[in-house]
């Protein structure tokens, strides 16, 4: 296609102008696309590492097989054994393990190496990496669950559940417990000063939390200030859910009083989610102190 140009008497013919093509711009995936994607980075990276693999599910493995093969008899005032309440306690256990201890170390880890920081920095929506790790701690504690209530249930005695109400209490309960104790381990990685210094300042808490929260004695048999003590923190009524879960119904005469207690667990998790889940908004840094 030709115009005519007429100037100063003269014509002469030229090509028409062409159309500019418009960039088409892409739009940023949003938060759901965005988690689903990190979720799975996080899967992939955790699996494709042995040695973490190992390290996370080890600790509450070897715990309940040297405990469970030391202690012997029954719990005072019941007739369940205390292997049985061992294996409870140490299921418990095993989710603060993998959701709390695991997740505050690797975040320490990721962020004296810039990876945070660099997430961060990218056009990924920022709650996505939160959404990563959370599901990544679900799927590796229900993984370290069904590793120790199998060997609880071949080699200590452990009872299964046998009717939809209990396994529904403890489907809330994992689910409250693994988000309470991941949220916790966010948070508590503001006063991690660098990877080297994490499994020093994240193991104390873990192992004190054991022996005052119900895992290694019987509740009822600890110090009534232990006892109040443990109940500020998430382990001591992710303890006490799983034992409704797992124990016989007529256990529940040496819990605190003489009940199960369950909206008390249910009201307990849900306080500590939204607390951990505030001061995770609240303290959470982007980078390590060697990240410039």
């Amino acid at each position: 296609m030709t115009t005519t140009i007429s100037t100063a008497g003269t014509s002469a013919t030229a090509p028409a102008a062409r159309a500019v093509p418009t960039r088409t711009e892409r739009r940023l995936p949003g938060l759901l696309a965005a988690s689903r994607v990190r979720s799975a980075a996080e899967l992939r990276i955790f699996f494709r590492n042995v040695q973490s693999l190992v390290f996370t599910l080890a600790l509450p493995i070897i715990l309940l097989v040297i405990f469970g093969s030391i202690f012997t008899g029954k719990i005072a005032g019941t007739d369940t054994d205390f292997k049985q309440y061992f294996v409870a306690g140490i299921v418990a256990a095993g989710v603060m393990s993998t959701a709390f201890t695991g997740l505050a170390i690797n975040v320490a880890l990721e962020r004296e190496l810039g990876l945070v920081r660099r997430l961060a920095s990218s056009p990924m929506p920022k709650g996505a990496y939160f959404v990563g790790k959370v599901v990544l701690v679900a799927v590796t504690s229900l993984l370290e669950t069904i590793i120790l209530v199998g060997i609880g249930t071949a080699f200590f005695g452990l009872q299964l559940p046998s009717d939809g109400k209990h396994w529904a209490v403890f489907a809330w309960v994992f689910v409250l417990g693994t988000a309470a104790m991941a949220l916790c381990g966010l948070a508590y990685t503001a006063i991690i000063p660098s990877a080297s210094a994490a499994a020093a300042i994240v193991t104390p808490p873990f192992l004190v939390l054991q022996f005052i929260s119900g895992v290694f004695f019987p509740f009822n048999q600890l110090p009534g200030w232990m006892q109040n003590a443990a109940g500020l923190f998430p382990l001591k009524w992710l303890t006490q859910g799983f034992r409704y879960v797992f124990l016989p119904e007529d256990f529940q005469v040496v819990e605190h009083g003489g009940s199960w207690n369950l909206p008390a667990v249910a009201i307990a998790l849900a306080i500590w989610v939204c607390v951990a889940g505030f001061l995770t908004m609240a303290t959470f840094k982007w980078r390590g102190p060697k990240v410039k």
